[in-house]
């Protein structure tokens, strides 16, 4: 076996880990570089080189397979730069993604915005009026022609979206997902009209029933499908180019990987990659430290993005939401908010500080970067409560100007608030902390889990200087800081760890008891896709595990709760067990007696996940013990930081963790500078050194009174 790398491409720095033969890991954090991330991806790994004593070619001639997470098509989504697109739907339907189900007002919302009635609005539509369309035609719910696609209108509508310069175009006709009949058709006729534009179908992107999930989610796999194809086709050419002789793959939300020649066609599905590939790296080091229950918190340059380990087992979602929008994304339960270390802070018309969802990026950077950014962000604030260093990030290859961001705070929020820069500065902060604790509390309680059963693991670049204050927030016990000094590359970790995972889903809607011989039949047709595209990934596996899922709703209920479904021949009794453990997990979530058999349990979407295993083997080298608790030996010097805006600046010790040992002890206030990462544990807080060199920080939080939930302890 040769080495296996991760490359984490975020919106403001790119991260790599590199995991020898022998287990051994090295990792590197490099600017990333819009427009083209390539570059960036090219310059981690000749850091990677470099810490390994060998030149670029003759790492990557070593390469087995180079697995790739990105956060751009995520950020774009988020911070809705996207570039217009068509998109095409059955005659009288066309409405249905302005309309929202009157879901917009309140997905993705925090409860206290879902109940305050008066300010909800719903997002603007993500496809502009003029470019969405309708064709006539219809297919009715079991999968018959009712209407024949008439092609003379569609290709006149193809026309009149084409004249109008767009790139993509997105089809989801109504109960496409029993008949692709039209919607393949419908391609045809696009290609003969342009043979070089995006085309994506729902049937082959979201084949799920529900109308509005399905658009939305289709739309937006077209938004960032194009760009994805053209990113990955220039990657992989620069690699080739450089030495690549493995394969390059891609990260999705599912917790695994693709090949990057098929990853555009589902493009919406490596949204969620990055911080996938990070709650992959969670199970493989909470297995290492003993932790059962796990929130993974990623906090980089865009987005701060969270996700659940329960039992040893990452918490899986068939949706999410990005923007207010439902997107049918198989996945591990990942929430994201435009709330990471560029986030910029803004005032609104009221006077209110908010900081994110845009994002300051790469280019033009923090303030502080002095490459022209003018807008305050948190890295900014970060820097004037002498969290930051003032010598510069990534072990000072990032100068940074203290006085570019005490100006960028003055004119923008200090001033206009009337408050001193420090001031303002604690108050981002605050924000920053507060709106990524409420983002935990969301996902947590309301997957009916209390927080105080967790352990918080915060990476990324700006995880561990916030990590501590959104753990009280929410009232975690205890933090820890992933494998010191990778901690910020965490994610990156994750992705080179991470199994080939493919999915493939369709909905057969049906009521209990199930026929064994339809429901066997919709399972069997799945797995002979998903091992079929197993073989395309061209990747030696070690083996091809299959698991079997089916989407369970009570009668006269939306919402549907994924339960598993046996291996082999199904009869009546495995379907009847299935249906039992369905109740189960429903009353779990929503406490015990709040089902109602009565009404009927219906059968939607079936799902199989096949999961290719790869043989990666990391080595958890032991630290050296210290020799007493004391970890004076290893303090940098002493400075003023303000970690509370109330309390003002104090003397606070700043630590190298690189001469931190196993059993340090540091008490807060205090910082521990890492090369690329800035860790803060708060006044009142502990953080001690464990055996791996991870830091566990002991928030002794009792700040929150949560409402009686299930204990997962």
């Amino acid at each position: 076996m040769g080495h296996v790398i991760g490359i984490d491409v975020g919106g403001t720095f790119t991260d790599a880990v590199a995991i020898g033969h022998d287990g051994g890991m090295v990792s590197a954090k490099t600017p990333s570089t819009p427009p083209d991330y390539g570059e960036g991806v090219v310059a981690a790994v000749e850091i990677l080189a470099k810490e390994l004593g060998l030149s670029t070619e003759a790492l990557l001639a070593d390469t087995d397979y180079i697995s790739h997470g990105t956060t751009s098509s995520l950020n774009a989504l988020v911070m809705r730069k996207v570039p217009d697109v068509g998109f095409i739907t059955t005659m009288g339907h066309r409405d249905s993604i302005y309309i929202m189900n009157v879901e917009g007002r309140y997905l993705g919302k925090p409860q206290h915005e879902v109940q305050d009635i008066m300010r909800q609005s719903k997002p603007r539509g993500i496809v502009p009026r003029r470019l969405a369309r309708e064709v006539v035609e219809r297919i009715d719910r079991a999968g018959s022609v009712v209407v024949t696609l008439d092609e003379d209108q569609a290709r006149q509508v193809v026309r009149d979206i084409l004249a109008q310069g767009v790139r993509a175009i997105a089809v989801s006709l109504l109960w496409a997902f029993r008949n692709p009949v039209h919607e393949q058709r419908l391609r045809e006729i696009i290609r003969e009209e342009d043979p070089d534009i995006y085309v994506a179908l729902s049937s082959e992107v979201s084949p799920r029933i529900r109308e509005f999930a399905r658009h939305s989610t289709t739309i937006m796999s077209t938004q960032i499908g194009p760009g994805l194809a053209l990113y990955l086709s220039e990657l992989e050419g620069k690699l080739r180019d450089r030495g690549l002789k493995g394969s390059l793959l891609v990260m999705q939300s599912s917790g695994g990987a693709i090949a990057a020649s098929e990853a555009a066609a589902s493009a919406i599905t490596t949204i969620g990659g990055v911080l996938t590939g990070g709650v992959v790296g969670c199970v493989q080091l909470a297995g290492q430290l003993g932790h059962k229950n796990v929130i993974a918190t990623d906090v980089g340059g865009t987005t701060f993005l969270a996700g659940l380990i329960v039992d040893g087992e990452p918490v899986r979602s068939s949706e999410t939401i990005v923007n207010q929008h439902p997107v049918n994304v198989p996945s591990l339960r990942v929430e994201a908010i435009g709330s990471g270390g560029g986030a910029i802070a803004w005032l609104d018309s009221g006077g209110n500080l908010h900081v994110g969802p845009s994002s300051a990026q790469a280019v033009p950077g923090p303030a502080c970067y002095g490459a022209g950014g003018t807008e305050p962000t948190n890295t900014d604030a970060n820097l004037v409560l002498g969290i930051l260093p003032e010598t510069g990030l990534l072990g000072g290859l990032r100068p940074i100007r203290k006085n570019l961001a005490i100006e960028a705070i003055r004119s923008r929020i200090a001033e206009p608030l009337g408050l001193t820069v420090e001031e303002a500065a604690a108050a981002i902060y605050a924000v920053q902390n507060a709106q990524t604790g409420d983002l935990l509390r969301k996902i947590v309680v309301e997957s009916g889990y209390d927080p105080r059963d967790f352990t918080i693991y915060a990476f990324g670049g700006a995880g561990p200087a916030h990590c501590a204050a959104y753990a009280a927030e929410v009232g975690v016990l205890e933090v820890v800081v992933p494998l010191g000094p990778v901690a910020s590359a965490f994610s990156a970790f994750g992705l080179a760890v991470s199994d080939i995972v493919l999915v493939r889903e369709h909905s057969d809607p049906m009521t209990a008891p199930y026929d064994p011989v339809r429901v066997q039949a919709n399972f069997e047709r799945l797995e002979a896709e998903v091992l079929g595209a197993m073989k395309r990934q061209g990747i030696p596996l070690d083996r091809v595990e299959l698991h079997r899922e089916l989407d369970m709703r009570y009668g006269l209920q939306m919402g549907e709760v994924t339960t598993p479904v046996a291996s082999g021949t199904l009869d009546n009794v495995a379907l009847a067990g299935s249906v039992e453990e369905f109740e189960r997990r429903y009353a779990r979530l929503y406490g015990e007696g709040s089902g109602f058999r009565e009404a009927g349990v219906h059968g939607i979407t079936f799902r199989v996940r096949g999961v290719g295993v790869l043989k990666v083997d990391p080595d958890f080298e032991e630290l050296e013990a210290a020799p007493s608790e004391d970890p004076s030996s290893a303090l940098l010097v002493e400075r003023p930081v303000c970690l509370d805006g109330r309390k003002g600046f104090v003397t606070t010790p700043v630590y190298d963790y690189r001469k931190l040992r196993a059993g340090h002890i540091i008490h807060g206030p205090a910082v521990i500078q890492v090369p690329t990462t800035s860790v803060v544990i708060p006044g009142g807080m502990r953080g001690e050194i464990d055996r791996f060199g991870n830091l566990r920080i002991q928030t002794r939080s009792n700040v929150v009174q949560l409402p009686t939930q299930r204990s997962v302890a």
